[in-house]
């Protein structure tokens, strides 16, 4: 299929959009919490493979692994650059990225679309909260602001296996708070 798309064959493009279009979007969707941003980063991504598709190698993955990884590598980079933007004044050792602030309601969404998610994220938020501030500025970091475990360390300037350390309690630490939440519920509550 690449190889069509080099010879600038439209219906090749066409169809890896049919077969990855929805997975890359609900990917950058996901990074992003932008509908628009979204659209326009997969069609940033296509455009960038219908440019240098004759560059691509097989022999290094699959173009659905390609698609993929290169979404989320831009996605990241433009959480990164809205970070920047949002707080250029401040080192990268005091850069701040509270998870709790994108777990908040969309408040562009009926409010009845999906209150389940909404309830989740509530619970998620109240959890996050049990966390010591240190292991929630790593997930924070590391899930909201897409900086990978390396770049996390380099930010805050710990060595790697501290950080990888650090996240994974800190996602024990969320899972526990979780189940306590969980198990400390009313059992006849409707919401979930």
């Amino acid at each position: 299929m690449v190889a069509l798309v080099a010879e600038r064959d439209a219906g090749a493009l066409d169809a890896l959009y049919d077969r990855y279009g929805a997975p890359m979007f609900a990917l950058a969707r996901r990074i992003l919490s932008d509908d628009t941003l979204a659209a326009t980063l997969v069609k940033d991504v296509f455009l960038a493979l219908w440019a240098s598709a004759g560059r691509f190698d097989a022999t290094r993955g699959t173009v659905g692994t390609y698609l993929l990884a290169s979404t989320q590598h831009r996605a990241a980079e433009a959480v990164r650059e809205r970070m920047d933007r949002r707080a250029p004044d401040r080192d990268a050792a005091g850069f701040e990225v509270d998870p709790r602030t994108y777990l908040e309601p969309d408040l562009r969404q009926p409010a009845d679309r999906d209150l389940d998610r909404a309830q989740r994220a509530a619970r998620i938020r109240a959890a996050l909260d049990d966390l010591p501030e240190s292991q929630r500025h790593l997930l924070g970091l590391a899930y909201f602001g897409g900086y990978t475990q390396r770049e996390v360390a380099a930010l805050v300037g710990e060595p790697l296996p501290a950080v990888q350390t650090g996240m994974a309690a800190a996602m024990r630490g969320l899972r526990d708070a979780i189940m306590r939440r969980e198990r400390a519920r009313p059992r006849n509550s409707t919401s979930r």
